[in-house]
């Protein structure tokens, strides 16, 4: 062990986890609240201690080195592993009387929801749910106490919010199983501005990021319907030619169980992060943090969840 590694504070482990988490020197300096060039001397230091650069420029951004990736898991681990320190030692689900606020989209409450339910009958028969429709930006229900947990997707995490990675895919486009750009292998701008569009405004920003790039050109979508809801939402594309954008995993379900279809888009790229989130009043909560595990936990193990990675937002 070199002195600079030993030299490391609980404070460098979270600056380091930040930093693996989001690639990105600025957005990670935001997050911690710290200057950009404090927070370099900082990745030095860490660099120096793990005789790694741990984050390799590519063009304008960073990914992470071979050394960095075997990181992410098991700093997650040590990170959790103390904040538990702080924590009652015994938790009983068993004996918990307490109701709890989800909110997310309507394919959560329709393919994730029933198992969480079923969790609990079994594992913690005095605990009661309500469950609400998450919509885009309301982070002040978690901060007020109305939510205790919700599923959504951000680019940028607000303030006060702690929260797991429950995976990343990208958007696609969905339509009817007969549409006509079936026949597409991706879907070009001039045909995605061919039809018109429903959006799904329940569970998070799904689309936004196409408007702002079609705003740059002068350009916007023809809107044919807004809904909260993915249920109504597959009723008008399965019944004509509007497209939705949708995250790929959503679409892939929906295909599959009625009978639509989906395609990439071939003129933007762009990654979506699912998060479980909660504020930051709730984190030391022994009851909260059994609860958003067992949602974690049936999220990675659902057929109908994204997989991916595990990453910390706090």
């Amino acid at each position: 062990m070199t002195p600079t590694f030993a030299s490391l504070s609980l404070a460098h482990l979270r600056t380091l986890d930040c930093l693996l988490q989001l690639k990105n020197l600025s957005h990670a300096a935001e997050r911690l609240g710290c200057s950009q060039s404090a927070l370099s001397r900082q990745l030095a230091h860490l660099r120096d201690a793990f005789g790694d650069p741990l984050l390799v420029r590519q063009g304008r951004g960073y990914v992470l080195s071979e050394h960095a990736e075997t990181l992410v898991e098991p700093l997650r681990q040590v990170l959790d592993e103390l904040s538990a320190l702080r924590q009652p030692a015994a938790f009983d689900p068993a004996r918990c009387e307490r109701r709890f606020c989800i909110a997310a989209s309507d394919y959560v409450a329709e393919h994730i929801l029933p198992d969480l339910v079923t969790a609990l009958e079994h594992e913690a028969p005095g605990v009661s749910l309500e469950y609400r429709t998450w919509q885009a930006g309301q982070y002040a229900s978690l901060a007020s106490g109305e939510v205790d947990l919700a599923t959504t997707l951000f680019d940028e995490s607000p303030p006060n919010l702690h929260g797991r990675l429950l995976g990343e895919d990208r958007a696609v486009c969905l339509m009817a199983g007969g549409h006509p750009l079936t026949a597409c292998t991706t879907i070009s701008q001039d045909d995605y501005l061919a039809y018109r569009h429903v959006r799904v405004s329940g569970g998070g920003d799904k689309d936004s990021f196409i408007d702002r790039h079609l705003r740059a050109q002068g350009l916007q979508r023809r809107m044919q319907l807004q809904v909260p809801f993915f249920s109504a939402m597959v009723q008008v594309i399965g019944n004509g030619q509007a497209l939705a954008t949708v995250p790929e995993h959503i679409a892939r379900q929906l295909s599959r169980l009625h009978g639509l279809a989906w395609r990439p888009l071939g003129f933007i790229e762009h990654s979506q992060r699912y998060w479980v989130v909660w504020h930051q009043r709730l984190q030391a909560s022994a009851e909260h943090r059994w609860l958003r595990n067992r949602v974690f936990e049936l999220w990675r193990q659902s057929s109908f969840g994204v997989q991916g990675g595990d990453a910390r937002l706090r």
